[in-house]
């Protein structure tokens, strides 16, 4: 059986990645696994300079998923490059760094110093608020996705996945705005915006009032979202929200993702994502597929 994928001029050796934010830079993880099983680590958000994140509480359980509202908190790009990149590269796996900001100048910064290192290939970050406008997210309008993301694409010779927001009513313009900056590929979904509210105190249970909504809960949506994207571009698609079993990145597949992410998935159990290794491969075995990638976008719709 073939396994192996091509994800936006990235070679992986299977479809299955974690995503940001979920995996920090791998360590804690490699306690329970070889980490060059999967196909590739995304790292957590990394931004220009180093981040404190949001005030606790920050994350809560919710039915069939979880609110986080973390603020993106991380060492920044110069502590990642001199203390987490030599651990990743222990292992034979694709490393593919998120990069977050809160201006364009920012983001394009940061990818000139990414463009520099030892990664695979990189995934920008546009649910970042802009604070140049309001702080709303730059992937909410096709202008603002095309701006940044050709900006970026001037400075960047590697690999450029973009990350779009859910919260938006339009995915597959956004999508557009993408592909049209030059990016060579998309990912989605990032969290749906969510709020818990505390009966006792009647105060939202987050600090910051509302948080990112993931896990199961939240996957129904993904793949529509995605099925969507993959019909509006040319350009592969690496989908997540809620995979947790290789069924679901299966399904994922199908609806047109080149590959997967895990995320909350790894909150549940920290093999997760190996286990969705196996379980796609179980998949391919029952059905005779010989290789991962004639399955990609074959749903059969009604």
């Amino acid at each position: 059986m073939n396994t192996k994928i091509n994800l936006a001029g990235i070679e992986m050796k299977n479809p299955v990645t974690v995503a940001s934010g979920t995996f920090g830079y791998g360590r804690e993880f490699s306690e329970f696994f070889d980490l060059s099983k999967l196909g590739g680590i995304i790292t957590k958000g990394t931004s220009l300079k180093p981040r404190s994140g949001n005030k606790p509480t920050r994350v809560c359980e919710t039915a069939s998923g979880m609110l986080n509202s973390i603020g993106l908190q991380n060492p920044g790009v110069e502590y990642f490059a001199e203390n987490d990149l030599p651990f990743l590269r222990k292992f034979d796996t694709a490393i593919i760094v998120n990069a977050c900001g809160s201006t364009v100048e920012e983001y394009v910064e940061l990818c000139k110093i990414l463009n520099t290192l030892d990664i695979d290939g990189v995934e920008l970050n546009l649910s970042c608020p802009n604070v140049k406008a309001g702080c709303m997210a730059f992937g909410n309008t096709y202008e603002g996705v095309k701006h940044v993301t050709s900006e970026v694409r001037k400075v960047l010779d590697k690999p450029l996945i973009v990350k779009l927001t859910p919260n938006v009513t339009d995915i597959a313009s956004i999508a557009k705005g993408v592909e049209d900056g030059g990016a060579d590929g998309v990912s989605l979904i990032n969290t749906l915006l969510g709020m818990k509210i505390d009966i006792n105190t009647r105060r939202p249970v987050l600090a910051n009032n509302t948080g990112g909504l993931s896990g199961p809960a939240i996957k129904p949506v993904a793949v529509r979202m995605v099925y969507q994207v993959a019909q509006a571009v040319n350009i592969p698609v690496l989908g997540m929200g809620g995979i947790v079993n290789g069924d679901d990145a299966i399904e994922f597949m199908l609806a047109g993702a080149t590959a997967i992410s895990i995320g909350a998935g790894n909150f549940i159990s920290p093999y997760t994502s190996v286990d969705t290794v196996d379980g796609i491969e179980k998949y391919m075995k029952k059905h005779n597929i010989d290789d991962i990638n004639d399955i990609i976008g074959k749903v059969q719709m009604n």
